[in-house]
């Protein structure tokens, strides 16, 4: 059991996949200005996230490995992913109209978030076990939607601050993208 909190707290804090590995800057950036949809779009990834590593797992440990089909992981990866973030827009669409619009053009782009297909890569490259890679995924989606959050939560504050001009917008998110991320740098020698 204390090997899975490692895990998840590692997962999480010092190898976030946003701060840390910089993957899914994407959506990081695009939906981060409001609290509503930075929530719904982590929601979303943990939704996402979890069931592709459990069957990127499946189909690479019962399908691709024994019949020696490895070079096909990365296609296979990508239809799972596109498959699950397709039954995530229609549920979104019929159930919660409002989060769908806000997160716009950047919910499919979950289909090619770097930050999804990198976690299934990991988990197969790490050798996790199936129980691990439930916990490794879970959790990177967890750091994803915690950096996701944090970050809403500093561009709501910056909109009332008075910013220069050179650094409005998109250069202040960038900047403070990276002062949160040497924030999550504190949590490097923990695990």
């Amino acid at each position: 059991m204390g090997d899975y909190v490692l895990l998840a707290i590692g997962c999480i804090f010092v190898n976030n996949i946003l701060l840390m590995q910089y993957l899914g800057n994407c959506p990081f950036l695009g939906v981060s200005k409001k609290m509503e949809t930075a929530m719904g779009m982590g929601m979303s990834v943990v939704f996402v996230l979890v069931l592709a590593g459990a069957i990127t797992w499946m189909l690479n440990h019962f399908l691709l490995k024994p019949f020696g089909f490895e070079f096909l992981r990365t296609i296979s990866f990508i239809l799972v992913i596109a498959a699950l973030v397709q039954f995530v827009e229609m549920f979104l669409k019929k159930s919660i109209p409002a989060l769908y619009a806000g997160l716009g053009i950047f919910l499919p782009l979950i289909t090619t978030n770097c930050a999804v297909m990198g976690v299934c890569l990991i988990n197969i490259k790490e050798d996790y076990s199936f129980v691990q890679t439930l916990v490794a995924s879970f959790s990177y989606a967890a750091g994803f939607g915690l950096a996701l959050i944090l970050f809403a939560g500093i561009r709501e504050r910056i909109i009332l601050a008075r910013v220069p001009k050179p650094l409005q917008d998109t250069s202040i998110g960038l900047v403070s993208a990276g002062m949160l991320s040497l924030a999550f740098f504190a949590f490097k020698g923990m695990v």
